[in-house]
């Protein structure tokens, strides 16, 4: 299992962590930001692959926000296939 740990920038929370395993999201944690909101990103995201959550969330903007917490999670997933 390989855990993706990820510091978001221009949002509200501070902290990411995401499990995955054989390319599939077992469990997200987020420190911060609207906990409701991500609590149920997370529950949906669980059992999902890593390619269809990227797909679902990048791009997503919050506000007048150039980006937002699940386009963050988009961003943590994708910096983690660089690797």
């Amino acid at each position: 299992m390989q855990t993706i740990q990820y510091t978001p920038r221009g949002v509200c929370s501070q902290r990411m962590e995401i499990d995955v395993e054989d390319g599939v999201i077992q469990e997200v944690r987020v420190l911060g930001g609207c906990n409701g909101n991500l609590r149920g990103i997370s529950s949906l995201l669980k059992g999902m692959s890593v390619d269809e959550a990227i797909a679902r969330m990048d791009g997503i903007r919050c506000g007048m926000k150039p980006t937002s917490c699940p386009d963050q999670l988009a961003k943590a997933l994708k910096s983690a296939q660089l690797n």
